[in-house]
């Protein structure tokens, strides 16, 4: 991986975590679980990111990595569903 190309993954790891700091501050403010998922997902996308940054695999879809970014993903569907689902009832 170049050095620009573990530049770039640093940032997007650095801003990852600053929507966490956001997301987590504002669940504190409303006790909203949304937030906290949303807190919680970019968590892991900034992982994420770090661990592609600073490990040697040459294709990211084709690894283990994957997963903590389809975990997130996970984490804010089901946020969102449970979401829904309760304003039904």
């Amino acid at each position: 991986m170049t050095p620009l190309a573990i530049f770039i993954h640093g940032l997007n790891s650095a801003g990852c975590l600053v929507a966490t700091v956001f997301f987590f501050r504002f669940w504190r403010r409303t006790a909203d679980v949304l937030f906290l998922a949303f807190g919680i997902a970019f968590l892991l996308f900034a992982v994420n990111q770090a661990a592609v940054a600073l490990s040697s695999v040459p294709r990211e879809s084709q690894s283990w990595l994957y997963l903590l970014r389809l975990l997130g993903f996970v984490v804010i569907a089901a946020a969102i569903l449970q979401r829904n689902l309760q304003q039904r009832h």
